[in-house]
């Protein structure tokens, strides 16, 4: 059995989870995520704990349980806490600014970008220069995150671009004579 899918997850006070045969919802302080269960996987939910078993003896029901035990965990710290990404803008004259549920960005095209955001992630600028996802479903907040970065990613001469805040951008020498 997957070492992920062996270890139980713990639903913390204020969380309802309603494990199905079909689907697995979680309610929280910020909202309700739906998942459908893998017909590999068997879950099961005793008083404040949740337990993934796979069907049966296969390596894709084994490597299954692993991953439906990590989307769920990611789903109750969701509802519980909420994800966030943060960028930054590194360039001369590049901004950002949230304006309700867009992100209106200068990033040194000729026209403005415009970015709407699905329901469910929220966009904050800080600073002209930061940007701050937040959303209570992490697969959502991820990609939106991904989304903005791919307007503009940062180049390997300067570093200009749209960049997580974490990430290392390795500058190329230019060409010598």
């Amino acid at each position: 059995m997957s070492r992920v899918g062996k270890m139980p997850i713990v639903v913390p006070k204020g969380v309802d989870v309603t494990a199905g045969a079909e689907t697995i919802s979680v309610k929280g302080s910020l909202g309700t995520l739906v998942r459908l269960v893998n017909p590999l996987v068997e879950v099961k939910k005793d008083d404040d704990k949740l337990t993934f078993t796979p069907t049966n003896d296969s390596p894709e029901a084994d490597a299954m349980s692993g991953t439906m035990r990590a989307l769920v965990a990611n789903m109750v710290g969701g509802v519980t806490k909420g994800f966030e990404k943060k960028l930054t803008l590194v360039g001369v004259g590049f901004r950002a600014a949230a304006q309700g549920g867009k992100l209106n960005l200068q990033i040194g095209f000729s026209h403005p970008v415009s970015k709407e955001m699905p329901a469910g992630v929220k966009v904050e600028c800080p600073s002209q220069t930061e940007i701050v996802i937040k959303g209570f479903d992490r697969q959502a907040v991820g990609q939106v995150a991904a989304e903005v970065r791919a307007l503009r990613p940062p180049e390997p001469y300067k570093g200009k671009g749209i960049r997580y805040v974490d990430e290392k951008v390795t500058i190329k020498e230019t060409k010598k004579k």
